[in-house]
């Protein structure tokens, strides 16, 4: 019975082969000059048969990482990964010069190549490069994940993204589609005429959002600074000086939970605009939402884990509102009531400060049973202004602040 190979002994193996590409020359070329990319060879290629590829023959160059290798004697098939799809390759030792075919069987999975060569269709119907020439450009040292099992592992998949990226389609297409909806949403906002700006992420004081900053220490002042928590009031000093209508997509920073709902580091797109209204900003968030589906051209209709979205069926509805729809043992009197608020927060396990009113209990009971609940995209409005600081006071009603949050998914999604 054969030992059990181990990850370092794969490592010690594929550092063996380095050692023998470098006694032979560059182990690191750059002089393989690719034309083509996968995706766009499908969709150019993909209705040609081999009568019109023996016609009229299309020679290209692709680069990419070696994902499937089938080796069958004196021919063989690979699967190239680049960043924009796989395709095949066919490989037989008499089309390749002299000594490439033998060195090609000893080299592995997750190697970055190249490879020249003429399109046709395999038997199986699959558009195929047959290769006249190849190249080693990196060698890769580490074993990839497991082909048929993948990265299972969910904090490796994490904490190892490249890992994850190579060997997942999806998570790559995820990557791909947040660079869309981001260019989406900078598109919407320079057509309606804001200005982006870039604002210090180093701040003096922690401000522009309640959280917990991430301190540094900036030696040449010999005082502390902190990482930001958001942009506001960096924006709002640009109002100030004359730009009526600016927006940021920065980072931002929190010291708080690490889930799949808050990252200590996160994007975040803010804006300003004067001579505005909260509804005008609203119409502006939806316009946003609906611009960035059709980027990524995923419909009206989403389908988001166990649950669909409709972005056709935005609502607005009232905080107060919503809090009694979804909790009957309440009545309207009661919202002002502090008391009665604190007892019923109480059926579920939370307990309230002494400093908190009503607003700040009437915002508790409404995260704990209604916000989960608002699947189809939902702006909530008529925030109390006890919770909604730097925010202006409702004309009409003072009590309360002009202020929205949008929901999709039982999840915030903007803070207007």
């Amino acid at each position: 019975m054969s030992e059990k190979i181990t990850e370092n002994d794969l490592i010690l193996q594929r550092k063996a082969k380095l050692a023998e590409l470098r006694s032979e020359g560059n182990a690191y070329p750059n002089d393989f000059r690719r034309d083509s990319l996968s995706k766009a060879l499908h969709a150019k290629y993909g209705e040609f048969d081999n009568e019109t590829f023996e016609a009229n023959p299309k020679h290209v160059s692709v680069a990419g990482r070696i994902m499937l290798q089938r080796i069958m004697g004196k021919a063989s098939f690979i699967t190239i990964q680049d960043m924009h799809g796989q395709i095949q390759a066919y490989l037989r030792s008499n089309d390749l010069p002299e000594g490439q075919y033998e060195n090609f069987k000893t080299w592995d999975l997750g190697d970055i190549v190249g490879v020249s060569g003429s399109l046709f269709r395999t038997k199986t119907d699959e558009l195929t490069i047959e290769v006249w020439d190849l190249e080693m450009i990196t060698k890769s040292l580490r074993p990839m994940p497991e082909k048929f099992k993948g990265l299972t592992d969910v904090e490796a998949r994490y904490r190892q993204r490249y890992l994850d990226l190579m060997t997942n389609a999806q998570t790559k297409e995820i990557f791909i589609k947040r660079t869309r909806i981001i260019d989406s949403a900078r598109s919407k906002m320079n057509e309606r005429g804001y200005l982006e700006v870039e604002t210090p992420m180093m701040h003096p004081l922690a401000g522009g959002a309640v959280a917990r900053p991430f301190i540094t220490q900036h030696n040449a002042l010999g005082r502390d600074l902190y990482l930001r928590i958001a942009p506001e009031l960096y924006l709002k000093r640009l109002l100030v000086g004359g730009f009526d209508k600016v927006y940021e997509i920065n980072r931002s920073f929190r010291n708080e939970g690490l889930s799949t709902k808050h990252n200590p580091e996160f994007t975040m797109m803010e804006w300003y605009e004067a001579y505005a209204t909260m509804q005008n900003q609203m119409d502006l968030t939806k316009d946003i939402i609906i611009n960035a589906a059709k980027a990524i051209d995923c419909g009206e209709k989403i389908q988001w884990n166990e649950l669909e979205i409709d972005l056709g069926k935005f609502s607005q509805e009232k905080l107060s509102d919503l809090v009694l729809s979804y909790n009957k043992d309440l009545s309207k009197k009661d919202l002002d009531n502090r008391s009665a608020l604190e007892e019923y927060l109480k059926r579920f396990g939370k307990e309230s400060d002494r400093g908190w009113g009503a607003g700040r209990l009437l915002l508790e009971i409404f995260e704990e049973t209604v916000e989960e609940k608002l699947i189809n995209p939902t702006f909530v409005t008529e925030y109390p202004v006890e919770v909604s600081p730097l925010s202006r006071r409702n004309e009409e009603k003072p009590e309360f602040a002009d202020r929205f949050e949008l929901f999709i998914g039982g999840k915030e999604f903007a803070n207007g």
